[in-house]
């Protein structure tokens, strides 16, 4: 009851353009399109790739002129300085209004260093985006040929059942006719029985797929969600190339092995920004300004804002002499950061290359995994085959024909799984070979 009151209420939060349309099977493009604009890791790294281009911008804007304005209000009691600049006896009050501007001029190439970096940060940033894309299509993917190994077991199960029906039906009239005893019908029945229990939990194990996949899309309603079923079977010459090869092609186009690239080069400009501390910083000044002295009031709030208006402007130089070695230090973790970089992108690249050859060591495997289960499929066939007609001969007994039956559908069980194995395998490799995942 909780479960529908909540996927009921995350239905109705959904604008109605947004709601996913459940009247057709799913594609795995479908699929893959609805996780991309849905999925929340991929929006949240959208979200960062934002927020890291709004700090590019600021960093780019730090060249311009600031401009603010200052008013302000002082209340004197007593002996004060006064607006003929004299210090008198009362109580008055001063109005001051100024408008002021300041520019760096040169401040060590922190700032043009600063723009590169943030920059750099944001193609980072862009490539993290592209790297929780592909790994959201990998699942995705993985979870579809996952339900469609689940569908063909339950193919197979559905197969068994039929088959174990018509013994049954069979043995029944064989038995009528006194050329067959209650005991074969009887363990003809307990076989389909259990097909049938096989067959329940087949359905259950493709229908908890379904779930895993929707679950993994994030739909706000999975209530009658299907995908296209499509032939789990792998081409029959498909090259798996060499892992070296494979690794050489991905390594030029993993958005990991980029973003962590891109670090790598920031850190550059990271220690630029640290060094720049050492030089001195010019930077120009200007404003304007006047006041109100509430202890002339005959000579009125303008005229008096006309007489003290004063304009200035100016350089102003800071040279740094002694900082307490801040500089210094500052240098020194930028350069350790830039070697902390240098074995991240290192461990991204082995990283990869331990992927590649996994992956490649998979497919090699489903590979002689489905030629051996075509082969078994093939025999345990025929076997089967010469056994139901020595059966329905009389040359058989029911023990033979039910191992028969049994080894053909362990046979036909192992050959779907081989061959949904091989086709994601495959399907990963010319994932890592071009960037392109389709089944």
């Amino acid at each position: 009851m909780t479960t529908l009151l909540l996927t009921l209420a995350l239905a109705l939060s959904q604008p109605a353009d947004s709601l996913p349309d459940l009247s057709h099977p799913w594609s795995l493009q479908e699929c893959t399109d609805w996780a991309l604009e849905h999925n929340l890791t991929v929006i949240q790294q959208e979200l960062n790739v934002e927020s890291t281009d709004v700090d590019r911008n600021t960093s780019e804007m730090s060249w311009l002129p600031n401009l603010n304005a200052q008013v302000s209000e002082n209340m004197s009691f007593g002996r004060g300085l006064g607006g003929n600049n004299t210090y008198e006896y009362g109580n008055s009050s001063t109005t001051g209004l100024s408008l002021g501007s300041s520019m760096t001029l040169f401040d060590g190439l922190a700032t043009p260093n600063r723009i590169k970096l943030a920059r750099l940060n944001l193609d980072a940033a862009t490539e993290d985006l592209e790297k929780a894309r592909e790994d959201i299509r990998v699942a995705i993917a993985k979870a579809y040929v996952q339900i469609l190994y689940n569908l063909e077991i339950q193919d197979v199960a559905a197969q068994q059942v039929a088959i174990d029906s018509l013994q049954v039906e069979r043995l029944s009239g064989m038995m009528g006719v006194g050329r067959s005893s209650k005991a074969e019908l009887s363990q003809q029945k307990a076989s389909l029985a259990q097909s049938r229990v096989t067959l329940v939990q087949a359905q259950n194990n493709a229908r908890g797929a379904v779930l895993d996949l929707a679950q993994l899309l994030d739909l706000p309603s999975w209530d009658g969600f299907s995908i296209v079923r499509t032939n789990p079977a792998p081409p029959s010459d498909v090259s798996l190339g060499h892992p070296d090869d494979i690794y050489q092609d991905a390594i030029m186009d993993r958005p990991a092995i980029k973003a962590a690239e891109l670090r790598l080069k920031g850190t550059e400009h990271s220690i630029d920004i640290a060094k720049s501390g050492y030089y001195p910083s010019l930077s120009l000044n200007a404003g304007l300004g006047s006041n109100y002295y509430s202890s002339f009031p005959t000579a009125g709030f303008w005229n008096q804002l006309g007489a003290n208006f004063s304009q200035y402007v100016g350089l102003s130089l800071n040279i740094p002499i002694f900082n307490r070695f801040q500089v210094r230090n500052q240098v020194r973790n930028a350069k350790i950061q830039q070697e902390t970089q240098r074995v991240q992108l290192r461990q991204a690249q082995q990283s990869l290359y331990k992927e590649i050859y996994q992956a490649w060591n998979a497919a090699a495997a489903a590979k002689a995994k489905y030629d051996a289960s075509q082969e078994a499929a093939a025999a345990a066939k025929d076997a089967f085959t010469l056994v139901e007609a020595r059966y329905e001969g009389g040359a058989a007994t029911l023990t033979e024909f039910s191992d028969a039956r049994n080894r053909l559908m362990k046979a036909e069980s192992d050959l779907v799984q081989a061959s949904c194995e091989f086709l994601f395998q495959t399907a990963l490799l010319d994932f890592y070979r071009n960037g392109n995942l389709t089944l």
